[in-house]
């Protein structure tokens, strides 16, 4: 195993290889790379790893593993294992280790400096709205990688400024590390605290919490202890490996036999509070772009969660309809950035939900956009023609 030393001399040099490094990554055959924007980059090191044998792979991750004999035993028979590893007070990672085709693979999440704010993230006003839930379910979905954890980091900080209650994660690894403020917080991790998130669910409900942090949601046991919980009067916070709020609804439901989806329709009806599904899109900046769905409860909601979705009731619908009260669909929060010129019309068009109606919005931008030109050209002629194009154009768009 390498020394923990030369470990973090690594890390360290891969960190600070490039602006906006995301990931760590270590595969047989390659030189150590990070991701940066969402674009793999290889880093140079000393001394020079061109590529990696299956030898170097295997001393980090070893040396990651150290004398976990679950993760070991993990990696072995499941083919990877999930773990944190602290580089130091500051910098804990969180990691997996895997096997492919015969080899070692490591990925390593950077975590950031701090603890995320919802202001820092610029994230909408309705997540403080979120963050003043007494009880319920609260889902955060996404692709791995879309910023789920840094959203429920940011909802947990702005509880914890501000109300004084005790707050129990349940994570794997814990990625931010929460000190006290108005809350108490108790982070626990899997493996090391507690056996499995069904028993340690369980437990968290003897310890006098009224937030609950559920890291992720894999399995009928969780879900079914989840809404209990939501429904004694505890705020649930979890995540989901779902694209939209429709499909958050159906993998909930799929984890059922098909007698019981009719009370876990009910169930979910009055205990889900917001579903939030994230998406990062490249954008113009060279960045990355956030791009949300934002769905609340109401009697709409609880009939379409209750009855299903039909033609002519569908969540997307429902949540446009309601837009007035910060909710969003995926489309309206892309012509948004596609209209602050974060978004190209190509990368605009490949994340879009309804193909047809944004290209119809990108469009009517244009050609906003295209009158302001024909505006400012300084032309006489141009104005009247203009002026009498503008109008047409404007009140066609729908409304933000």
């Amino acid at each position: 195993m390498l020394r923990k030393a030369e470990l973090g001399g690594l890390l360290t040099t891969m960190m600070e290889s490039y602006s906006g490094v995301s990931d760590l990554l270590f595969c047989v055959g390659k030189p150590p790379q990070v991701e940066t924007y969402g674009e793999l980059k290889s880093v140079t090191t000393r001394p020079d790893l061109q590529k990696l044998t299956p030898y170097q792979v295997e001393q980090i991750a070893l040396s990651i593993i150290g004398e976990d004999l679950r993760l070991l035993r993990e990696l072995l028979v499941l083919g990877s294992c999930d773990c944190g590893y602290s580089l130091n007070e500051k910098t804990r990672f969180r990691v997996n280790v895997y096997k492919q085709r015969g080899y070692f693979g490591i990925v390593m999440r950077k975590p950031q400096p701090d603890i995320p704010t919802l202001d820092g993230l610029g994230l909408s006003p309705i997540f403080a709205e979120i963050a003043k839930e007494k009880n319920g379910l609260v889902l955060v979905t996404g692709a791995t990688g879309s910023g789920k954890t840094t959203t429920l980091a940011a909802i947990l900080d702005q509880i914890n400024s501000t109300q004084p209650v005790h707050i129990v994660t349940l994570e794997d690894p814990i990625e931010f590390v929460h000190a006290h403020k108005l809350a108490s917080f108790s982070q626990r991790e899997l493996g090391q605290d507690f056996e499995d998130y069904p028993n340690g669910l369980r437990a968290a409900l003897r310890q006098a919490p009224k937030v609950i942090l559920v890291g992720e949601m894999r399995d009928r046991q969780t879900v079914e202890i989840a809404l209990m919980a939501a429904e004694t009067g505890h705020l649930v916070l979890t995540t989901l490996h779902t694209i939209d709020a429709g499909q958050s609804i159906n993998r909930i439901l799929g984890m059922f036999e098909r007698e019981e989806e009719s009370q876990i329709r009910l169930r979910l009806a009055e205990t889900l509070r917001f579903v939030v599904s994230q998406r990062l899109a490249p954008s113009q900046n060279g960045r990355r772009q956030l791009l949300s769905e934002i769905m609340g409860n109401n009697l709409r909601v609880r009939e379409t969660i209750a009855l299903g979705e039909t033609e002519h009731r569908t969540f997307y619908e429902i949540i446009e309809d309601n837009q007035t009260f910060g909710w969003i669909t995926f489309d309206h929060s892309i012509i948004q950035a596609y209209e602050a010129d974060l978004l190209t019309e190509d990368t605009a068009l490949l994340y879009a939900t309804k193909k047809g109606k944004v290209t119809r919005e990108i469009d009517d931008i244009k050609k906003l956009r295209g009158l302001e030109n024909q505006e400012n050209s300084g032309l006489r002629l141009d104005l009247p023609q203009a002026a009498q194009r503008k109008q047409p154009f404007f009140f066609n768009r729908k409304k933000s």
